[in-house]
């Protein structure tokens, strides 16, 4: 398949994406400390404290004594916050995406759009890291049919 067959090819149905795992707390009693999501998401609480001063994660609940308190969508948004971060997106880009968001439906074209040239880039990348993968599983064959040389001992 080349990489235009694949850029070409619809997102997969939401049927096969996988379910989000479930969450330690139900809706409704769904507050998390900023240390408790650390320890979920494997970010610091520097990490996600630079998130939101940034814009990244404009919607953290208060508490009434200025403590952040996460929710399940908080950490819904963090996770595919991750996944963005897998692609190779600038964080000014998942910023602005966030921004868009923020905005509403009136941005939803942008939004794809952000989303589709992401795509292309990661296609981009999967072909790069193929061909790489191509090049290695050559040279590890070719040491797989070779038999070391005796060693030299100066001797």
């Amino acid at each position: 398949m080349t990489v235009v067959q694949m850029v070409k090819q619809e997102a997969p149905p939401a049927a096969m994406c996988a379910p989000p795992p479930p969450y330690p707390r139900p809706d409704g009693r769904d507050q998390y400390t900023i240390s408790e999501v650390a320890e979920l998401t494997g970010l610091s609480a520097h990490t996600l404290r630079w998130y939101e001063r940034i814009g990244l994660m404009p919607h953290v609940d208060r508490s009434n004594t200025g403590q952040r308190r996460f929710r399940n969508r908080d950490l819904d948004w963090l996770a595919f916050v991750g996944k963005l971060r897998l692609t190779g997106m600038p964080v000014a880009d998942m910023v602005t995406y966030a921004e868009m968001v923020k905005a509403g439906e009136r941005t939803f074209a942008q939004r794809k759009a952000l989303l589709e040239a992401t795509r292309v880039d990661v296609v981009a990348r999967i072909a790069e890291l193929q061909d790489t993968l191509t090049v290695l599983d050559h040279k590890i064959s070719t040491y797989a049919g070779a038999e070391p040389a005796p060693e030299r001992t100066g001797a």
